[in-house]
């Protein structure tokens, strides 16, 4: 089997991962922060060192700044719905996932007023056409780091202080990024940045996070859902502050620790090392698709401009058969259709029907690309 639907969910996870799992069920099974024994005092214990390790990775400063939620979506939507108010401004871009456009549509309804910067057919985005959208000043900018469809990456640093002038805040969608490439928010100008575990950070499903730099008062964002945090327990409003503010609940504690291992993997083996590693697998796609007859590649078809993520399309053929037949005649695992975002397909011409994407990781080899491409070769040819 070759699985190259990393973009997805990464697989195989580290075996540290698994590991992880185990170990902190066996030895910190407690409840974080609600109780004085053992158990709860070293779950608690395990937390604290991951939100240090995330701040750290992401050069955000305060772990206390580091909020955990089950997912990007989760936490896209903490920011989205708890900061914007009826008419309050945000821009965006058309390559956005649906956890970004589905919330901020739902909003639009609710008095938000919406603004979408058309991105070019290849997922890039202008930074000038930026300027213009915010020369009417805004209340956030929300943009994702890669695109999940493309893996176009847009220039957030330059964003940055376009949104800052005008007066928002700069939200950035890091899930296709975040353990791919170095992530700086503080370099970047980055106000609120939104990963997930399950993704190249190499944990599992159900464990992401907001990191909250210096630059937001947290004031103004209400709380998405209330609830026990272990803290001030004897009040029955909400806590006013960080993290516990937005953490209600007994938190994914397994998640967490699996998480804090992921990203000790990575470390080891160095962002940079890995970032080559997947940019030299995106370019022997990129070669060997080109070959194959009627076969289109949307995107800027430049690894360098882009994470490893390659969508095609074949003429006269559809996606969910290409898709279908590589993983039932030569085992190979792809991602077909519209990938959660639409909009983005619209943008590069692929919409309604999607693309087929391929999206190699840390653990894919060249010969699974090699045996790939034979393998869509013969299934486009036949």
């Amino acid at each position: 089997m070759i699985y190259l639907d990393n973009a997805a969910t990464s697989w195989p996870k580290p075996p540290e991962v698994l590991r992880a799992m185990t170990n902190v069920l066996e030895r910190a099974g407690g409840n974080p922060g609600r109780s004085g024994h053992q158990l709860s005092i070293e779950a608690a214990r395990i937390m604290y060192q991951v939100r240090e390790d995330i701040a750290e990775f992401f050069h955000a400063g305060d772990p206390l700044r580091v909020v955990f939620t089950s997912n990007a979506t989760h936490a896209i939507n903490l920011v989205l719905r708890g900061l914007l108010k009826p008419g309050d401004r945000v821009v965006t871009s058309s390559i956005e996932h649906n956890a970004v456009m589905r919330p901020l549509r739902s909003l639009e309804k609710q008095g938000v007023n919406l603004h979408v910067i058309p991105c070019a057919s290849d997922g890039s985005l202008d930074v000038k056409q930026v300027a213009k959208a915010l020369s009417f000043g805004a209340r956030l900018v929300v943009i994702n780091h890669a695109s999940n469809v493309v893996g176009t990456i847009l220039p957030v640093a330059e964003i940055a202080p376009i949104a800052h002038q005008a007066g928002a805040l700069l939200l950035v969608d890091a899930a296709q990024t975040a353990g791919i490439m170095s992530v700086d928010i503080q370099a970047m100008g980055i106000d609120l940045l939104v990963f997930t575990g399950h993704k190249a950070l190499l944990g599992p499903p159900g464990i992401g996070g907001l990191v909250i730099s210096h630059s937001v008062d947290v004031s103004q964002i209400e709380p998405l859902i209330s609830g026990g945090t272990g803290s001030q327990s004897e009040l029955e409003e909400q806590p006013d502050f960080l993290p516990d503010k937005f953490e209600s609940g007994t938190p994914n504690i397994v998640g967490i620790a699996c998480l804090h291992a992921g990203i000790h993997w990575l470390i080891g083996r160095g962002i940079q090392a890995i970032w080559a590693h997947e940019k030299e697998l995106a370019y022997a796609l990129i070669d060997g698709l080109s070959a194959i007859p009627n076969v289109e590649i949307h995107g800027t078809c430049n690894p360098d401009r882009s994470v490893a993520i390659v969508s095609f399309t074949v003429a006269g053929r559809h996606v969910s058969e290409i898709g279908l037949r590589l993983d039932e005649e030569h085992g190979v695992l792809t991602r077909v259709g519209l990938h959660c975002a639409p909009a983005a397909h619209k943008t590069i011409g692929s919409f309604p029907e999607g693309t087929i994407r391929l999206a190699p990781g840390v653990f894919t080899t060249r010969d699974d690309i090699h045996t790939a491409i034979r393998a869509i070769e013969k299934v486009v040819r036949s």
